[in-house]
């Protein structure tokens, strides 16, 4: 009787234990360059579902773009974060962060060529729907999925956090297939409202399903707590601003997804 007691009490304490989100290092390569992504997901989930692309700032992959994987995980994505630089590169020392951004923003053909590669190899995993997938970026990244966006990925839409807004080829809008959602601080220097207007047109041109949420007071990085809270910098951490965005986010992708 004991035993049997025993066993059940296992049982149930199995059956309750909390969910574990994994994160599993991905090796794959673009062009001869060896790169390194990661699959974070929530194993107590069967059976494929969506899948959010998740694209780093400029400094490479950091603890920061595996918490917002972690993130969507919980949400019930399958999260993919993509490699850009190459295996081993990140993170970038800020000195030459900017160098490393610049190749790929001089390179527009490569920049989409390599995020694309990241894209594919998450639709190839078996745990993820192929037919529902979007992406989301910070800074860097989100230039990167609206370029991606803009090559005519099969995507069900993008989402740029305080991302580069601005293309040498704006009448690229027209191959964009799915949405795109624009979270941008009112008060950006680096990515200013100049930008944001010409991205309208650019959208508007192109007959893209968009939308833009501009939040005021906030700067650039404004999701980011390493940003610090001195806005006279240009970059700063904003509480308000990076909570709305994700709450904002997370209605889009329910748009795109539905309830799972």
């Amino acid at each position: 009787m004991f035993r049997m007691l025993a066993l059940a009490l296992l049982v149930a304490v199995a059956a309750a234990a909390p969910a574990e989100i994994k994160k599993d290092p991905i090796d794959y390569d673009h062009d001869g360059v060896a790169l390194q992504g990661w699959l974070v997901y929530d194993d107590s989930f069967s059976g494929q579902r969506p899948a959010v692309l998740v694209v780093h700032q400029w400094t490479g992959i950091t603890d920061y773009e595996l918490m917002r994987a972690g993130m969507l995980a919980e949400l019930g994505y399958v999260a993919f974060v993509a490699d850009i630089y190459g295996k081993g590169v990140s993170p970038v020392p800020r000195s030459e962060a900017g160098q490393w951004a610049g190749k790929f923003r001089s390179d527009r053909p490569l920049f989409r060529a390599r995020v694309g590669r990241a894209l594919d190899v998450m639709k190839q995993n078996k745990l993820v729907d192929s037919e529902r997938t979007a992406a989301i970026g910070y800074c860097f990244g989100g230039g990167a999925v609206l370029e991606l966006a803009r090559s005519g990925a099969e995507v069900s839409g993008v989402v740029s956090f305080h991302g580069g807004l601005n293309t040498p080829t704006p009448e690229d809008a027209r191959n964009i297939k799915g949405k795109v959602l624009v979270l941008h601080g009112a008060d950006d220097p680096v990515d200013p409202l100049t930008d944001v207007v010409a991205l309208v047109e650019e959208m508007r041109a192109g007959g893209v399903d968009y939308h833009i949420v501009l939040y005021g007071d906030a700067v650039h990085s404004f999701t980011q707590p390493s940003a610090g809270s001195d806005k006279s910098r240009g970059s700063a951490y904003d509480e308000k601003a990076d909570k709305r965005s994700w709450e904002h986010m997370k209605q889009f992708f329910e748009e795109l997804f539905g309830k799972f």
